[in-house]
């Protein structure tokens, strides 16, 4: 099983909308997947609950479990013996706990930031909490105005003076996100062939190199069609 946190100290980076992502992708390349809500807040559940009641509900869908942090080890041990192969960390803005338990958890940390003055000067916070966790990590430009390139070049420059990483992708700031997560659904979901969905095929296969998994797995029908028959993963109690 592998473990991806998504992890910043300022809250309306994305980190929902970014988890939700991820997750459906490689759910629909044919993994058992997993998002563990850390935030009080449940976003993630939220977005579960909306997908659910959807009328176009799509199959397969990741499973989300809302579980505080206190209980994140044994909820991990829990999607372990279920079988689920990715388990995303949605953790909460300004929570240091929080944070820095998913990250300790996690095989890879990925830091969302907009690409602000007030988001850059939040990241000297979260690079100090991965560096204490000693877990390989990067930064994800998200909500990036179209055609910026001058301005991700300044913000690189910055993320690299604070001696972090930068994912190689970026998601541009495009209606297709925001329209998608109301409605349960993601990007790749709303509008296939757009552009958000093309950006995020991207980074969900560069995640999938960080994390040292294919990105399109042959399937073993058979282990999918048990797991889907298992009850529901609920996490542990």
């Amino acid at each position: 099983m592998k473990t991806l946190a998504i992890v910043s100290q300022k809250g309306g980076v994305g980190k929902t909308t970014i988890a939700v992502h991820i997750a459906v992708a490689a759910a629909r390349a044919g993994y058992s997947v997993a998002i563990i809500d850390l935030d009080p807040q449940a976003t993630a559940a939220q977005w579960a609950d909306w997908r659910g009641a959807g009328e176009a509900n799509h199959d397969p869908n990741p499973v989300v479990v809302a579980a505080p942090h206190a209980r994140l080890a044994p909820t991990l041990n829990e999607a372990e013996k279920m079988g689920v192969d990715l388990v995303i960390l949605d953790s909460p803005p300004a929570a240091d706990s929080a944070a820095v338990a998913a990250a300790r958890q996690a095989d890879y940390v990925l830091i969302p930031t907009r690409a602000s003055a007030f988001d850059l000067h939040a990241i000297k916070t979260t690079a100090e909490l991965v560096r204490v966790a000693q877990k390989p990590s990067a930064v994800l430009l998200n909500a990036v105005p179209a055609r910026a390139h001058s301005l991700i070049d300044e913000v690189a420059s910055v993320i690299h003076s604070l001696q972090l990483n930068i994912a190689p992708v970026c998601l541009v700031d495009r209606a297709a996100l925001r329209h998608a997560v109301i409605n349960g659904q993601t990007a790749s979901e709303y509008e296939p062939l757009g552009k958000a969905a093309e950006e995020v095929r991207e980074l969900y296969k560069w995640v999938c190199g960080r994390l040292d998994m294919p990105a399109y797995p042959k399937a073993d029908k058979k282990a999918l069609r048990i797991f889907k028959e298992k009850q529901p993963f609920k996490g542990a109690a």
